[in-house]
């Protein structure tokens, strides 16, 4: 299933978070600020909440009880004659209805009750519009039969109607305090209610509010502004420390970080400074002495032919007349004529590699077909193949091999290449050495596979290596030098390809050579596999050099 992608002002948001410490520096102080101007703001808001409720309480208990008692103190002086229940009603609530609708308070008288009944069916007078069984809880009603003459109170939502019960109702907060008045009229025990609105509070709560969350955003942006700033402090010299050491390794070894100060940062400014001009130092040390090296080898391979030259002249004529010498001398100077053309192979590989070391080693492209140049090489080594009793055979793919190469140095790579398998071929094992070649639409390869000694674990890794031998005791058919492989892989890499080595215990071993079909193409993979198709299951082990 393909995943679907990402837009790329999102990946560039997460590319930033991803870099930038002072970012999720920043990003996290205002999570956990918003975290505790949070609680500490539903703290004050709460504190807040319960104070003014609180002073309200007090207040309208207080202004309750104080209409209750006046209208107690009304009733005494009622007279004991009057007997017109709904009248004495009507003249103990009106006042207090008046005072109300001037003091903000609305106010409800009903009963008897002892007979519980609702508010609406009894004998009640109460301000106008007032929705009695919304307003006044029955928690409340209950509470009032048992506390007596005692004001009880509670929380309530105070619902209004327009005139005539019409329009949709109208919903406060507010308070209701009730308390008991017995009625001359008929003996019987009255509720007076007073519902007090807490509009004022709701608009003080409000306004305190808004004052949290306005300091809250301006707090928030004050400690993003801060730890910006405070970050920027630190960040800004990481930064710079981090361009002078992508600089410094890119080769530009003269670049220093400005110091500034006597502080950590300074110090640390200071100490960075330091180690890059150690460093400057020590990789010009090693520059000069790697110059020298290769002018050393490069000079000395130079002044040796002169003398090789005589050398080899006088070893000429000595193996030349070799039939008149003795048996022992006639020996020394086939061995002297061999050696010699060991020397001479040792000297030309060593400025080769001089060439590579100081970067002098240049390409002279053509396209080359790689099947023609591996029969080349098979048929001059054919003979060395034949002394060792090594067959060899060539396996030619469906497509011709080409590429763009320099034919000479392919050559040399895949004489190495071959050379080396019959160095380390095994006699008695059949086929003896096979060379297949693969090419597909980018690339062309050439492997090579013996059946000898293989390599242990870990020895694919240093097979180039300079001078590297897998078994030191072992006799060079050949005659090689130690560099041939060395070479092999530098021309490789000349040329942007691949040179890779498989091996095994006891298994052989398999190099192959992929280059690609044009220099300007780079390699994705290679035509052929690594691991011989007639190996064992058990893995194998490649080196890519």
């Amino acid at each position: 299933m393909r995943r679907p992608r990402v837009p790329a002002g999102v990946r560039r948001a997460l590319t930033f978070w991803r870099r930038s410490v002072q970012a999720r520096v920043v990003a996290s102080t205002l999570v956990l600020s918003a975290v505790v101007i949070t609680a500490v703001g539903w703290f004050l808001l709460q504190q807040t909440r319960d104070g003014l409720l609180s002073n309200r309480v007090d207040a309208v208990v207080a202004e309750a009880s104080g209409e209750t008692s006046e209208a107690e103190l009304r009733l005494e002086a009622t007279l004991r004659t009057e007997v017109d229940i709904t009248r004495q009603i009507q003249d103990l609530a009106r006042p207090i209805i008046s005072r109300g609708e001037t003091r903000g308070f609305r106010v409800v008288l009903a009963g008897p009750v002892d007979d519980e009944v609702p508010l609406a069916s009894g004998n009640a007078d109460f301000s106008t519009g007032l929705d009695l069984e919304a307003s006044i809880p029955a928690s409340l009603e209950e509470r009032l039969a048992t506390v007596g003459s005692n004001p009880a109170w509670t929380y309530t939502s105070i619902v209004t109607r327009g005139a005539g019960g019409e329009g949709a109702p109208v919903s406060v907060p507010g308070i209701v305090v009730g308390s008991q008045i017995r009625l001359p009229a008929d003996g019987n025990t009255y509720a007076l209610y007073l519902l007090f609105p807490l509009d004022e509070q709701a608009e003080t709560l409000g306004l305190v509010t808004q004052a949290l969350l306005t300091a809250a955003v301006l707090l928030l942006v004050l400690v993003a502004g801060i730890t910006w700033l405070v970050t920027r402090q630190v960040v800004t010299p990481v930064r710079m420390a981090r361009q002078v050491a992508e600089r410094l390794a890119a080769g530009r070894l003269q670049e220093r970080l400005r110091v500034t100060g006597e502080d950590d940062l300074a110090r640390l400014a200071m100490s960075f400074n330091q180690m890059a001009t150690n460093l400057q130092r020590q990789i010009r040390q090693l520059e000069e002495l790697s110059r020298v090296q290769r002018r050393f080898v490069s000079d000395v391979s130079h002044e040796l032919r002169t003398p090789l030259t005589t050398v080899r002249m006088a070893g000429d004529v000595l193996h030349d007349a070799r039939g008149d010498f003795d048996p022992v001398t006639s020996r020394a100077a086939e061995l002297l004529q061999h050696e010699l053309d060991r020397f001479e192979t040792l000297l030309s590989d060593l400025l080769e590699i001089s060439r590579f070391d100081a970067g002098a080693a240049q390409l002279d492209l053509e396209d080359v077909n790689l099947g023609d140049v591996v029969r080349r090489v098979v048929d001059s080594t054919r003979p060395l193949a034949e002394q060792r009793g090594v067959s060899i055979a060539i396996a030619d793919g469906p497509q011709p091999c080409l590429a763009e190469a320099d034919v000479r140095r392919v050559e040399r790579i895949v004489r190495n290449l071959v050379t080396n398998a019959i160095d380390h071929a095994d006699p008695d094992h059949d086929p003896g050495i096979v060379i297949s070649l693969g090419s597909s639409a980018t690339a062309s390869a050439v492997a090579v596979r013996d059946y000898g000694v293989g390599l242990q674990p870990g020895e694919s890794a240093m097979v180039f290596n300079r001078f590297w031998r897998a078994d030191p005791a072992r006799a060079r058919t050949s005659g090689g030098t130690g560099l041939g492989l060395a070479i092999a892989v530098e021309d490789t890499h000349l040329h942007g390809g691949w040179l890779q080595a498989w091996g095994r215990p006891g298994e052989g071993a398999q190099f192959r050579l992929t280059l690609p079909r044009r220099t300007s193409l780079a390699l994705r993979r290679s035509p052929l596999s690594l691991e011989p198709t007639d190996a064992a299951a058990a893995p194998g082990r490649e080196a890519v050099r």
